[in-house]
């Protein structure tokens, strides 16, 4: 079966209304659709991609794509997820078992057996062994490109912006450009959203993850013109979302 008739009978809860409806429902008709398959709503992929997409919802509107998420989780999940990043939850779907993941065969990421681990001391450890790098690629330079900037990334946060990621001191986002400088992803910035979506799962993990044992899964991007696939990315680790993790979206341009 190929990715859009797999799509196109899905059907997952949505997160606005709590229904189980197909994931394309209402949107077959649209010129394009982006598809974003997510891991866990509480993962750093997940958090970060919903980021990119709000940051371009205006011109994502200007293009007529149709955006539709699903993403491993239960629905107060999503509405945690929703309420934090302003994604739509009228767009967003959960999937608690990653099933569509499995019917996509999207990565499931690091699975070494540890004798004697539950299952989700199992996920615990490979998803820790991933986060240093093993069966996760990429995973490490890009953690390190969030700390030394990247001067072919846009600027992510603004002079005036104050963010607030604990246990860090509020910041305002001048200090970034007396830091690098302005125009670009300057040192620290992308490493400063991440702390700060990592202090609100923790805060809330349980809500954002009521079950661990799919912490290594990735997710996948899929863009239909109609119902012909334009483009797909498969994650093959943590933080590697995009093919050009600079510009997570660039393949709308192209």
């Amino acid at each position: 079966m190929d990715t859009y008739t797999t799509l196109i009978q899905t059907q997952r809860q949505r997160v606005g209304d709590g229904k189980v409806v197909r994931v394309l429902a209402d949107c077959e008709s649209a010129d394009w659709q982006l598809v974003a398959v997510w891991p866990q709503l509480g993962d750093f992929d997940s958090l970060e991609y919903a980021w990119w997409l709000q940051r371009e919802a205006t011109r994502l509107k200007a293009k007529n794509i149709v955006v539709r998420a699903v993403g491993i989780g239960d629905r107060a999940s999503g509405q945690k997820f929703c309420d934090y990043t302003g994604f739509p939850a009228d767009c967003l779907f959960v999937d608690p078992k990653a099933e569509l993941h499995r019917q996509l065969d999207l990565y499931s990421g690091l699975k070494l057996n540890f004798p004697g681990f539950s299952e989700t001391q199992k996920a615990w450890a490979n998803l820790l062994l991933m986060c240093a790098g093993l069966g996760s690629q990429g995973t490490l330079a890009e953690v390190l490109r969030g700390y030394r900037g990247d001067r072919q990334a846009p600027q992510l946060i603004s002079d005036d912006e104050i963010v607030r990621a604990a246990p860090l001191p509020a910041l305002k986002g001048l200090f970034f450009r007396f830091a690098g400088g302005k125009g670009f992803q300057r040192p620290f910035e992308l490493a400063t959203l991440r702390l700060r979506n990592m202090s609100e799962v923790l805060s809330h993990w349980k809500t954002y993850v009521p079950d661990a044992t799919h912490l290594t899964q990735r997710g996948g991007t899929f863009l239909f013109n109609q119902e012909q696939l334009v483009y797909q990315h498969r994650d093959r680790g943590i933080l590697g979302f995009a093919k050009n993790m600079s510009y997570p979206l660039s393949f709308l341009s192209d």
